[in-house]
């Protein structure tokens, strides 16, 4: 079942029409409220860019204003991988619509996440058939790896950001994600984020604003 998604949204720093547009996608529990506050630290890198970061498809009950965008208790890879797959069409017709909101062509969309939020960026991003801008992952996973040589339809850009004093998941995922992808025939950057746990750290920041920023100029030239 596809659900419609919406969220809290960011215009251009610089005004007007958006000439780029970055999606952001939210842990476990948490919402979109909580991961636009990254939007004004890309402000200045990303001037012309619009931000949204939509609530997840369920409320999460024991956690008030909180949503998943699946059940999740322990990180069981099959779960993991039904999860994202249930989740998937509500997500890409999100970024469906608001490509065609903004009137802007793939290529000028990146997706972030953060923890579930990168499980489901990577999922998505790398099998729509037109690659997007950039994928940036913090503090997740690539859930379903095994399949993606199958399934893989587009390989932009991927930038993965872990923290070493992650107690949520731990950073061999981050190595484990990046492995997968180089098997499916694709390839991520990475970055160890020392003394950071299951959050964003200044370095991760300051390189993720950077990563959207060199793409989308990328997709310009």
């Amino acid at each position: 079942m596809t659900v419609f998604l919406d969220g809290p949204r960011l215009p251009p720093a610089r005004g007007g029409k958006a000439d780029a547009l970055v999606i952001l996608l939210h842990g476990y529990g948490s919402n979109g409220a909580d991961l636009i506050s990254l939007a004004p630290y890309w402000a200045e890198a990303l001037p012309g860019a619009s931000f949204v970061a939509p609530n997840a498809i369920e409320p999460l009950p024991e956690a008030p204003g909180g949503y998943q965008w699946f059940p999740i208790t322990q990180l069981d890879p099959h779960l993991m991988e039904q999860g994202v797959r249930a989740a998937a069409p509500s997500v890409d017709r999100f970024i469906d619509a608001e490509l065609e909101k903004h009137s802007l062509p793939p290529e000028r969309c990146a997706l972030v996440g953060f923890s579930q939020g990168t499980m489901m960026a990577l999922h998505v991003g790398l099998r729509r058939s037109r690659p997007l801008a950039a994928i940036l992952g913090f503090s997740g996973l690539l859930a379903g790896g095994a399949r993606l040589e199958q399934e893989i339809a587009s390989k932009p850009p991927v930038l993965l950001v872990h923290g070493d004093r992650d107690p949520t998941i731990a950073i061999p995922a981050m190595f484990d994600s990046a492995e997968a992808l180089a098997e499916a025939g694709h390839g991520a950057q990475w970055h160890i984020s020392y003394g950071v746990p299951h959050s964003i750290g200044p370095d991760g920041l300051e390189l993720g604003g950077s990563f959207l920023a060199s793409n989308f100029k990328r997709a310009l030239a």
